[in-house]
């Protein structure tokens, strides 16, 4: 099964793709989101491309387990990807991938000595969602 993550952000939109049969993952690129505009042709085009069967949205959590305050934007984008795509999507908590995501690059521009771009991390961050739902389904897979 070929999935599409989004986590969403006021000002990017990190997206990844993962596969069920190899349990793999990858970062796949970022929209800008200026103004809380989501392009919804450039998402239209990569749902196009990639064909998933399943869309994962960060669902994003306070610590302590409660909606954030982004998480009234989260559900409108939500809505529109399921009536535009018409395909099922599906929540997963997003409570620190960012931070997990900038922390696997912090190591890594420590070992290459060099900087990253930031539209990266939230990339990287879309995968993380999906490496976490695989964990959690791991005995339907």
């Amino acid at each position: 099964m070929q999935i599409l993550s989004f986590d969403f952000g006021t000002k990017k939109i990190g997206i990844a793709v993962g596969q069920t049969i190899t349990q793999s993952s990858s970062p796949l690129t970022v929209i800008f989101n200026k103004e809380n505009k989501v392009n919804w042709q450039e998402i239209s085009q990569i749902v196009g491309e990639w064909k998933p069967d399943l869309l994962l949205i960060g669902k994003p959590l306070n610590m302590d387990g409660t909606d954030s305050d982004i998480m009234t934007l989260v559900e409108k984008f939500t809505k529109k990807l399921a009536k535009l795509t018409n395909i099922k999507c599906e929540y997963v908590d997003e409570r620190l991938t960012s931070f997990e995501a900038r922390q696997n690059f912090k190591e890594l521009m420590i070992e290459n000595n060099k900087s990253i771009k930031k539209e990266i991390i939230d990339a990287n961050a879309a995968k993380i969602l999906i490496d976490n739902w695989f964990n959690q389904n791991v005995d339907s897979l």
